[in-house]
């Protein structure tokens, strides 16, 4: 492979896609087909009514992403016969879902009531056991990759071939991979690639999951991908809702977290304010990758990080801890990737490294991968590139002064010929004036 190791895959490859086609969120009739209690959903209600004001029966159905013909018709109808709610006025012949309902003041007492045990107010949650049978029926979707598209995924980046041959193994194993080497080399490039890769495929995801009265939220946007919808899996009619409007189709996360991971960042997040829990990092990854990136630099200490994976690894099984002391079980259908610039011995011990399926090393160039990333630099950058003055550089800067090359060098490099080129009122080139001054404002002594 010849190509540009310091540049990141912005475009994602052409490859086959998968869209979890063992699970479809199924369709909705009536309120026994959620899983949830009539009292609670009742309660979420009011809850939007507590916030939102006045609604038609329709937006109440939107924003609890459930369908208003047997579902929310039959909250409602429940909730004016206690007098929690009222009509304030209907328009004729366009039905109930047009109606205009308000909250009466015993619904606020009671939606207070609800808010002290807990303030979520959104879409509808979908009971943990569904969300478990459905990660475990979205695994099979997963894409295997061949040697031709990881040439694809990885097209813009240089190293070894024995490298490159052990990625895509590793790719498909879906457990775990180790990515250590000296920094600037592209580990973080790499595993951004093969996120890249995961994102041509598609999966569904709730937006909250119930356990026990509690609602942990799934679905955010930082770290979620919307995807188009599959329009067989939309429903005609009022609202047009999707078969079941709790699930929101995304590509698959890929999702990175670097030295402000601790451990209570891979557990349930409570607040205490709003009363309801915000899944961990592990949890949101499902489907898809977590990139646990300049691993060794967390506040928290490595082996204790690494703890707390050995269960999750060897099982595919995660325990997650409620406030009330309760571990609920979801299942652990993640990629993960180390990714660290540290000596591994300074970071795990041979039995932890046993259990990582995967152990791949991104080492420093050879001249002929660093020429060839020279070249293509210098092209995308438009730098005029000459043998003779990358000979040039490797005497000067690497060879007499002992250094070693490093696979962003190249990057670096040019960027710096081209703010110095600008400055001077000439063309980026690599003369021996221009690379003398690029190197001297780049490289410090350590």
């Amino acid at each position: 492979m010849a190509s540009d190791f310091s540049q990141a895959t912005n475009n994602v490859p052409v490859v086959p896609t998968a869209s979890g086609k063992g699970f479809v969120p199924p369709q909705i009739n009536c309120v026994e087909d959620t899983g949830l209690g009539m009292l609670w959903l009742q309660d979420l209600a009011l809850k939007i009514f507590y916030f939102q004001g006045f609604l038609t029966g329709s937006k109440v159905a939107e924003l609890m992403a459930l369908p208003f013909s047997g579902t929310v018709d039959q909250l409602l109808e429940g909730l004016k016969r206690e007098k929690m709610i009222e009509v304030r006025s209907s328009q004729m012949g366009l039905g109930e879902a047009a109606y205009l309902y308000a909250i009466t003041g015993a619904g606020i007492i009671r939606a207070r009531e609800a808010l002290e045990r807990s303030q979520y107010a959104g879409p509808a949650p979908v009971p943990l056991e569904v969300y478990n049978d459905s990660v475990r029926r979205q695994s099979r979707g997963r894409v295997q990759v061949t040697q031709r598209h990881m040439r694809q995924i990885l097209g813009d980046l240089t190293f070894s071939e024995k490298t490159f041959h052990r990625l895509g193994p590793a790719v498909n194993s879906g457990t775990s991979i180790f990515i250590f080497g000296p920094p600037g080399n592209g580990k973080t490039s790499v595993a951004r690639a093969i996120g890249n890769l995961v994102l041509t495929q598609t999966m569904y995801i709730p937006f909250a999951i119930y356990v026990d009265g509690q609602v942990i939220t799934v679905f955010d946007n930082v770290n979620h991908q919307l995807a188009p919808e599959e329009e067989s899996t939309t429903t005609p009619g009022r609202g047009g809702l999707r078969k079941d409007a709790r699930w929101v189709r995304i590509r698959r996360p890929f999702i990175m977290v670097g030295g402000e991971l601790t451990l209570s960042g891979l557990d349930l997040v409570f607040d205490d304010t709003l009363k309801f829990y915000e899944a961990p990092f592990q949890v949101k990854a499902n489907g898809g990758i977590l990139l646990i990136d300049d691993f060794g630099r967390q506040q928290v200490r490595p082996r204790d990080l690494l703890n707390r994976w050995i269960v999750p690894l060897e099982n595919r099984i995660d325990y997650l801890s409620l406030h009330t002391g309760r571990k609920i079980e979801v299942p652990f259908d993640v990629l993960v990737m180390f990714s660290t610039n540290l000596p591994p011995k300074d970071l795990v011990d041979e039995a932890f490294l046993r259990r990582l399926r995967h152990k791949i090393e991104i080492g420093d160039p050879t001249y002929d991968e660093y020429r060839a990333i020279f070249k293509r630099v210098a092209a995308s950058k438009e730098v005029q590139y000459s043998d003779e003055g990358l000979a040039y550089l490797l005497q000067e800067w690497y060879i007499k002064p002992q250094r070693k090359m490093r696979a962003s060098h190249p990057r670096d490099l040019c960027d710096q010929i081209v703010d110095i080129a600008r400055y001077q009122g000439v063309e980026p080139s690599m003369t021996k004036e221009l690379l003398d001054q690029a190197a001297e404002s780049y490289f410090v002594e350590l």
